[in-house]
């Protein structure tokens, strides 16, 4: 798997996957920079159900935009393993914040943009 950022996933070649992971501001300038995987081996047992994986993935980053937190959950325990697991360490730390943002909202201005804090 490769992380790539903000416009470069625009240059990636058809037939590779693609997905977005997260949007995050960095000190000390703030302006949103989005970051991307580049899905490079997909298990052979998982290419019937891929464009299903992608499907989900899309949503699950919807409905934590959205502060659904529920179907965040239910999104990440399904995802989990697939993509050759390469994915399952972005999937806790979602999982994580998700956790965190039940018991302590963001404000309501937030558009689900990860605030780096400074010397992080």
């Amino acid at each position: 798997m490769y992380i790539i950022f903000g416009d470069t996933a625009n240059q990636i070649p058809n037939g590779h996957t693609v997905l977005e992971l997260d949007t995050v501001r960095r000190p000390p300038d703030n302006i949103p920079v989005t970051a991307y995987c580049v899905i490079d081996k997909i298990p052979l047992q998982e290419f019937p159900i891929a464009e299903a994986n992608k499907k989900l993935h899309g949503e699950l980053l919807q409905h934590y935009r959205a502060q659904e937190w529920d179907q965040c959950g239910q999104a990440i325990q399904t995802l989990l393993g697939k993509w050759n697991c390469e994915l399952d360490s972005f999937y806790v730390n979602l999982g994580q914040r998700v956790e965190h943002y039940r018991s302590n909202p963001p404000p309501a201005d937030w558009d689900g943009t990860f605030i780096k804090a400074a010397g992080k």
